[in-house]
């Protein structure tokens, strides 16, 4: 199964990568590298098995080991792979980057700094963002109405706490609509660290600051590469109001 897979997904990974016509150039290349890579395994397996695995202690070395190297190798390719699509962690990456320094990442830059084993970690230079929670959770249903008004034309609800900032989308949100969020919760925890003022406050100066910069940070995000018309929260919920 996993050799019928390989196969059926092969050729449209080749043709991704394709320009101005040299799919076969690409084909050729890739399935004699794979050819290559399948001889050598061959070969080391069979090295190993009339030598080091011989025995029942060859083979509980040997096998974690090669074990560790495969997860490594299967971690290594997978951050190897530039991703252009936003989750949580890469939008607070993008927007860690920006308010820090002004800079916006592309995919190839972030490509290598994405956790894949604590992805839900939270980042302080972007807001610490915990987006997903279930309402219920997050606002009561008595103040629901008053965090619904704080901004009333967006698509996310934010609650800014002292140790992290709750965000909740909108059933119909996009990547935009998660950035906008995000910036706010950023842009009012820096202002936190500057000034000691009510949370309402602070967290209005910073959706006029980023209703300010969010054109030209979206305009040069969308020059990178990235995609903004979705937002992959994976299994967080959302609501409808």
């Amino acid at each position: 199964m996993a050799v019928v897979a390989a196969r059926a997904t092969r050729l449209p990974i080749y043709s991704s990568f394709a320009k101005e016509g040299n799919l076969s150039d690409l084909f050729a290349k890739g399935e004699a590298i794979s050819t290559l890579f399948n001889v050598l395994g061959l070969g080391t397996g069979i090295h190993l098995a009339s030598t080091i695995c011989s025995s029942m202690q060859g083979k509980l070395v040997v096998a974690p080991l090669l074990s560790v190297i495969h997860v490594y190798s299967v971690c290594e390719e997978m951050r190897a792979a530039p991703v252009n699509t936003l989750n949580p962690q890469r939008t607070a990456m993008i927007v860690a980057d920006f308010v820090k320094t002004g800079k916006i990442s592309s995919p190839t830059d972030l490509r290598y700094r994405e956790d894949l084993l604590f992805p839900g970690r939270l980042i302080e230079d972007a807001g610490k963002v915990k987006v997903g929670r279930s309402l219920h959770e997050v606002v009561r249903p008595s103040k629901l109405q008053q965090f619904k008004e704080a901004f009333p034309e967006e698509k996310f609800l934010l609650n800014h706490g002292s140790r992290w900032t709750d965000m909740i989308l909108e059933h119909n949100a996009t990547g935009e609509d998660a950035l906008r969020g995000w910036l706010v919760a950023a842009y009012a925890s820096d202002m936190e660290q500057l000034v000691h003022e009510p949370s309402a406050n602070i967290l209005q100066e910073a959706y006029d600051k980023m209703n300010s910069t969010f054109s030209p940070f979206l305009a040069e995000l969308q020059a990178k590469g990235w995609h903004t018309d979705r937002f992959l929260d994976g299994t967080g919920n959302r609501f409808a109001f």
